[in-house]
């Protein structure tokens, strides 16, 4: 395929899934050969044929330096797309006939312009375990071993735009946004926008952001908005990280919430220990039954769910117990949050409070309940809000080397090289089953442990102790 053909290809694939109007085709045409250096085409009349379109974008950024390619083939493609306000306005004529309508065409709109990355994100390996956790392999992102360095790789440094999730990013040609189109909405704190992932990590994985550059915090109001957006959004989940470093939020410096399409394994979990609270009769309230710390709140009132939420919260950010390595405060910094995800089942609320804590040790200098150190050869990068929820994101190298791990459990002989897998191996070779059921079973047990490695107590009898705290009592 020449340039002139795919160029052709690009403009009639723009009107059949981008919206592209007839009378605007000459100018995206010309946009498209500026941003490109090109300053004429040799006319073509090509249908886009439904091939891949990384395919027609490889065509025309073939003389673009490997390092300018992907942003350029963004900014191609942000010409050839409906401007911001535009998107907003068909958004908004379809939520007012359906919520779940609405995000699905904005799904697709950003799937149609390659701002979600879908045809990478098909690519990335993922499984369910017996366990009932999903295990995904990310080949699209670099993993973060560093705390540190996780948190400057999803910040701006500098004044504009001020972090990497503001609004002020739409459009952005160095950071390859001009593809990103947001819609507003209004939450009882302000006004929020919608943008998805572009490498999310599950169904319309996206953010809810605070158009204010306000820093991430959890609180009663956190609560209350967090009811609101399903309110409009009843289709989705909706939550936030702790805001803590080193436990997933890696843009600390901005209020913002995750949620999406999915259903979460976490979801489908059941309450092991109920409990009650006076104050409260029409809510069902107790300990989840899962790996991590996790209390769950259910009811038809959102205005009481918040209030006892808020209970939860209160008691564990001041709760100690040395004991257990329970610090809320040091001369470090706080230690103690919760990270909290709400969604509907049918007309009931859920909220989920998983009780998070990035306290440290000598033993544990990346964290005490951070997957621990023999762990990290799967796992090193910090448990966020959404892996706590039972849909683990494994580093890309992993898919070499536990392919090179098969053959050595096929050849009966774990390789020098592979030494920092020898838990693997021999756990592998303690199960029954195909190689591949058993190293996949050996993943989810793993993930299944460093679950259990967050887990601020680690029975749900202590769990039930500590909610006596706030007056909750089985």
């Amino acid at each position: 395929m020449d340039f002139s053909t795919a160029l052709a290809k690009l403009i009639d694939y723009a009107s059949r899934k981008l919206s592209l109007k007839k009378r605007n085709e000459i100018y995206a045409r010309n946009t498209v050969l500026m941003l490109l250096g090109k300053e004429s085409w040799e006319e073509r009349i090509a249908v886009y044929g439904e091939e891949p379109l990384s395919e027609l974008l490889g065509v025309l950024t073939a003389d673009i330096a490997e390092e300018d390619r992907e942003r350029v083939q963004d900014a191609v493609m942000g010409a050839v797309m409906l401007p911001p306000a535009d998107v907003e306005e068909e958004f908004s004529r379809r939520y007012a006939s359906s919520p779940a309508a609405a995000t699905e065409w904005l799904y697709e709109y950003s799937v149609a312009s390659d701002y979600v990355k879908k045809e990478k994100l098909d690519q990335n390996p993922r499984f369910t375990g017996k366990n009932g956790l999903i295990v995904t392999i990310n080949k699209a992102k670099p993993e973060f071993r560093d705390p540190k360095k996780a948190v400057s790789g999803n910040s701006v440094k500098g004044g504009y735009p001020k972090c990497s999730i503001c609004r002020d990013n739409e459009g952005y040609f160095p950071r390859g946004k001009r593809t990103l189109r947001t819609v507003s909405f209004s939450l009882a704190d302000g006004k929020w926008f919608w943008q998805f992932s572009p490498y999310g990590y599950f169904y319309q994985h996206g953010i809810a952001v605070n158009e204010a550059h306000i820093p991430m915090h959890v609180n009663e109001a956190t609560f209350a908005a967090l009811m609101e957006f399903v309110d409009a959004f009843p289709h989705y989940f909706i939550g936030c990280n702790a805001p803590l470093p080193s436990i997933g939020g890696s843009v600390l410096a901005h209020d913002h919430f995750q949620g999406g399409g999915e259903v979460l394994p976490m979801f489908k979990a059941k309450i092991a220990i109920p409990l009650r609270h006076k104050k409260f009769p029409s809510l069902t309230v107790g300990v989840l039954d899962w790996y991590n710390t996790v209390i769950r709140i259910e009811g038809k009132n959102a205005h009481e769910i918040v209030q006892a939420a808020e209970l939860v919260r209160k008691l564990w950010v001041g709760y100690r117990d040395e004991g257990r390595g329970l610090i809320p405060e040091d001369e470090k910094g706080v230690h103690h949050a919760v990270s909290p995800t709400v969604f509907m089942d049918g007309d009931k609320y859920c909220m989920n409070l998983i009780l998070r804590s990035n306290i440290t040790s000598e033993q544990f200098p990346d964290g005490v309940f951070h997957a621990h150190p023999e762990f990290h050869i799967v796992k090193k990068e910090s448990i966020g809000l959404i892996e706590a929820q039972g849909l683990f994101i494994l580093p890309g190298r992993l898919e070499r080397e536990l392919g090179e791990l098969k053959k050595a459990v096929e050849r009966g002989a774990l390789p020098e090289e592979l030494s920092a897998f020898r838990l693997l191996y021999d756990e592998i070779n303690a199960r029954t089953g195909s190689t591949e059921e058993r190293m996949r079973d050996e993943l989810a047990s793993i993930c299944e442990r460093i679950l259990q490695n967050t887990a601020v107590f680690k029975t749900h009898e202590e769990t039930a102790q500590f909610m006596k705290g706030a007056e909750f009592y089985e």
